[in-house]
């Protein structure tokens, strides 16, 4: 009777031991390398080689074991999205993880959906992360920061309007978007503006504040800022186009470019004359925007680099016991086109 050749799940897990002989090195040696030390010069040769050996034994350095070794781990967490954000903030999140990973951290993304604030401090706590990157979506408490912090967290920031005590803030103050348009559509004589407020769950995050900067852009002028709602469906914005001679506006900050571009072709088929008989303005500067006819008007959106971000991490880990800082993480400007 053959014998049944052993599974790779039998072998024995190969140690930094077993990379070192396999090189000939010292398992200090294979321990700088693995671990992107740079305190510690090694030649690339050995480098290489040490690599190469890792490789061919299938050799993972134990996280947990470096976590205790270092006095902390190298997790960054970051609470996934569970509102569609958009491409613009997908891109920067995108490279914000990219340059993270480039710091040597780990970039854990947790689901949070359905957690509180303070229930989702203590479910992130529990993974012992180095720095938290709150999105804004869940809107952490002093006392969440401070559990976070005693768990281990060197860096906590917030990504939103409000500062929090105890964390990092990195404002995104959305109300700059929709003062920056209405007062576009207002340099261009209009004077009853729509402003659309998506009906998805969530965008409010996004929606408030920007219409909260219509309004105050047209605060003390003849300009009327009229709230509409629509989701995002072609029976919602055909719905909205066919009632929109009704509402009697003659302009349009449809909230981001997605939504504008969703309702524009709904007025154009309810034969609404853009931008004659209504001005159309969105935001975040998509590259379809210009392919359309007429080009859609837009609020170009600044943001910093997620690199910028990255580095902030990095620093406030290495020195937590900093004042927390208020950056700024965005502007907005208007760039007109054919639709307004």
């Amino acid at each position: 009777m053959s014998q049944t050749p052993k599974q790779p799940a039998d072998r024995p897990v190969p140690t930094s031991a077993d990379v070192a002989r396999l090189a000939g090195v010292s398992r200090a040696t294979v321990s700088y390398v693995l671990n992107n030390t740079s305190a510690v010069r090694i030649s690339e040769p050995t480098r290489v080689r040490v690599r190469a050996a890792a490789e061919e034994l299938g050799y993972v350095p134990h996280a947990a074991a470096r976590s205790l070794r270092a006095g902390h781990t190298r997790i960054v967490l970051l609470p996934t999205a569970h509102i569609p954000v958009g491409p613009l903030y997908s891109r920067f999140f995108n490279e914000l993880q990219w340059e993270l990973r480039r710091l040597d951290y780990t970039v854990v993304q947790y689901g949070s959906l359905g957690l509180g604030a303070d229930e989702a401090a203590r479910a992130w706590a529990e993974l012992r992360p180095v720095a938290v990157v709150s999105l804004g979506e869940i809107e952490l408490t002093p006392q969440g920061v401070r559990l976070l912090k005693r768990s281990g967290a060197r860096a906590v920031i917030t990504l939103g309007p409000q500062r929090v005590e105890g964390a990092h803030a990195l404002v995104m103050d959305q109300r700059e978007i929709g003062e920056s348009a209405v007062a576009h559509l207002r340099e261009r004589g209009r004077r009853r503006i729509g402003v659309l407020i998506p009906e998805e769950p969530g965008l409010e995050l996004f929606s408030k504040p920007r219409l909260a900067g219509a309004r105050k852009a047209a605060h003390g002028t003849d300009a009327v800022i009229e709230p509409v709602t629509m989701a995002y469906t072609e029976e919602s914005a055909a719905e909205l186009a066919g009632r929109w001679r009704e509402l009697g506006l003659d302009a349009v900050f449809a909230y981001n470019d997605e939504y504008a571009m969703l309702l524009m072709r709904a007025l154009q088929d309810a034969d609404i004359d853009v931008p004659r008989e209504t001005a159309v303005i969105g935001a975040d500067d998509l590259l379809l925007g210009r392919l359309l006819r007429p080009r859609l008007s837009t609020v170009h959106v600044e943001m910093v680099t997620g690199r910028h971000l990255a580095e902030l991490v990095d620093r406030v880990v290495r020195d937590p016991e900093g004042t927390p800082e208020r950056h700024d993480l965005m502007g907005a400007r208007a760039l007109p086109r054919e639709s307004s």
